[in-house]
């Protein structure tokens, strides 16, 4: 069976109140799950942005949004990973190619 990849957008807001350095360590650690077992295109780090809503009692997030390639399994890890750390307040990953 080939593998078969697909192009994928990740967003997800970390909580503003984290250090510059936490926050960077977050985007090389979902970048690295992602390059285990695909590529990455691109990571553009919008910055802090306002929140159309309150989320956790905070009307502020910081912003990033990654493309990559990669199998249909990498997709469903990332998100598990998302769901579980710390300082991910949201986050939504979309198949490009549907």
């Amino acid at each position: 069976m080939a593998k078969i990849n697909a192009n994928y957008e990740a967003v997800y807001i970390l909580n503003p109140a984290l250090s510059e350095e936490a926050v960077a360590a977050l985007v090389a650690r979902f970048k690295g799950v992602v390059e285990a077992n695909g590529t990455v295109n691109e990571v553009d780090e919008w910055g802090k942005r306002r929140l159309a809503y309150p989320i956790n009692d905070l009307m502020e997030g910081y912003y990033v949004l990654m493309t990559f390639s990669a199998t249909a399994a990498v997709p469903a890890e990332l998100d598990r990973i998302f769901r579980i750390t710390d300082g991910v307040m949201r986050s939504m990953i979309v198949c490009k190619d549907q």
